[in-house]
């Protein structure tokens, strides 16, 4: 059984590798993602490639094998699932699911996450609009562009955001803006690309540059 750090660590290390293939899988953008000092994160790199978690040769590149990377997947689709239970079943807002599903993804019960994956009704995007592993680790693709490439006079809806950090979803939250909604471009701005949107045909609102290369839509 691993322990908690490790799970995380193999948790972050799918993100950056599989999820993120462009980024660099290297001790000190481990470290970062994880908020540790850099030789912290070397000494539990050694540790993860004596369990034959992670092939790493000291400040190369880390990738996972395929024992850490059914690892990895396992944490996420727990986290996941419970980001859903929480958002759909007890009516926490998605600024608040993930500081509490990174506590609950430890749970080792398998009857209880396939249970839990069941009374979801197999959901296989979470509340972020993240793709959930399925009991083969398999994750469905959302066909999916950037809020910001959208154009003008054209409805889409909001299925996932790119930044999952508090205080992004808190704004987006304050302005009325949450998954599933609507978003019409009625207005781009030429000088800053800021859009004037209307949110489910009610809301109208500015959304900045930054705000909508954040937002994934269909």
């Amino acid at each position: 059984m691993l322990s908690f750090t490790e799970e995380n660590y193999l948790k972050v290390l799918f993100k950056l590798t599989q999820e993120n293939p462009n980024e660099e899988a290297g001790t000190n953008e481990l470290a970062t993602n994880l908020g540790v000092k850099p030789a912290t994160a070397n000494d539990m790199l050694k540790k993860l490639k004596e369990k034959k978690l992670i092939d790493y040769e000291k400040y190369g590149k880390i990738t996972l094998t395929n024992a850490g990377k059914k690892n990895a997947i396992k944490v996420i689709r727990k986290h996941r699932l419970w980001e859903t239970f929480l958002y759909e079943k007890l009516d926490f807002s998605w600024d608040e699911v993930h500081e509490v599903a990174e506590q609950m993804e430890h749970i080792q019960s398998e009857k209880l996450l396939e249970q839990l994956d069941k009374f979801l009704g197999y959901p296989k995007f979470d509340p972020h609009g993240d793709p959930i592993p399925d009991t083969n680790g398999k994750m469905s693709t959302l066909k999916a562009m950037l809020l910001s490439e959208g154009v003008i006079n054209k409805k889409y809806k909001l299925v996932g955001v790119c930044n999952h950090s508090s205080a992004f979803l808190q704004f987006l939250k304050k302005t009325g803006v949450t998954i599933n909604n609507s978003i019409e471009v009625k207005e781009i701005q030429e000088f800053d690309k800021s859009m004037h949107v209307v949110i489910n045909n009610k809301t109208q609102t500015i959304l900045s540059n930054e705000v909508t290369q954040n937002l994934l839509v269909m």
